[in-house]
């Protein structure tokens, strides 16, 4: 079992002295992956409080590429229909030539149907848009084709550089909880990722995955499946052998709460308990 940590963009770990204290802690106690989440902007009601930090995701991710040295940096995960693919796979591309290879690329649809809207995006477009946008990255990437031409990005005669670090491309991780995103997750994907999930959803949705698998074809070059999941609270023991059990890879943990002192005793936590 591999185990990730999620949250160091959020709340008291923006500060940059803490991210870059906690970072190097995580790194240190030897956990794998450092997770960011992707909300660029959040509705708030008329009168209500501010809503609590959250750093961009890319940039957050590339200071973190920046002061460590071995742990994986992964989204978990960026809104891919509200992001601009040529921009991001450029973007991404440099943050996993930068980190030599360290980058995990998790994507989703998104949710927030005010947020979608705020970047130019219908909530009945995301499924649409991940596709399209998923295949512009691939092209860009892997420069089996100079062009492209979907139904919102067209381009022709056009390449980037430098290519990522991972060949063909880092790998693409899709976070989904729906069944029916799973056949993308079975074709288009390297990894699924189920946020929030207990012992029993885990095992409820990996039946439908295992579904998915029977009816979609899955390219040969993809592999098997990685299975990634965060837990709805704390784990122990116990609990880490049963999601072992059901063939999850990774546990992506993730503290009570991101401010005060829930950070650093997860961290250490999983540096004497679980590594």
């Amino acid at each position: 079992m591999l185990f990730g940590l999620n949250g160091l963009h959020r709340g008291g770990s923006v500060e940059p002295e803490m991210l870059a204290c906690r970072a190097r802690a995580a790194e240190q106690a030897g956990i794998e992956s450092l997770w960011i989440g992707d909300h660029t902007v959040v509705p708030v009601p008329p009168g209500g409080p501010p809503p609590e930090s959250r750093l961009e995701a890319v940039v957050a991710l590339s200071f973190l590429a920046s002061i460590t040295d071995r742990v994986r940096l992964a989204f978990g995960v960026l809104v891919l229909p509200q992001r601009h693919p040529v921009v991001l796979a450029k973007q991404l591309s440099t943050l996993d030539f930068l980190s030599a290879g360290r980058l995990i690329v998790g994507v989703g649809v998104g949710y927030v149907e005010a947020e979608l809207r705020a970047l130019g995006v219908e909530l009945s477009q995301r499924a649409a848009r991940m596709d399209e946008y998923l295949d512009v990255l691939r092209t860009l990437w892997d420069e089996r084709s100079l062009r492209f031409d979907g139904p919102t990005v067209r381009f022709a005669d056009m390449a980037q550089r430098p290519l990522p670090a991972q060949r063909p491309r880092p790998p693409i991780v899709i976070g989904a909880q729906s069944p029916a995103a799973f056949p993308r997750v079975v074709q288009a994907a390297d990894g699924w990722y189920g946020w929030e999930l207990t012992v029993a959803q885990t095992a409820n949705a990996l039946v439908a995955l295992r579904e998915a698998a029977r009816r979609y074809e899955r390219p040969a070059e993809l592999g098997e499946l990685e299975v990634t999941i965060t837990p709805p609270g704390a784990v122990d023991r116990d609990s880490v052998a049963r999601y072992s059990d059901l063939g999850v890879d990774r546990l992506v943990l993730k503290p009570p709460m991101m401010d005060g002192s829930a950070m650093d005793e997860l961290i250490d936590y999983v540096a004497s308990t679980l590594v």
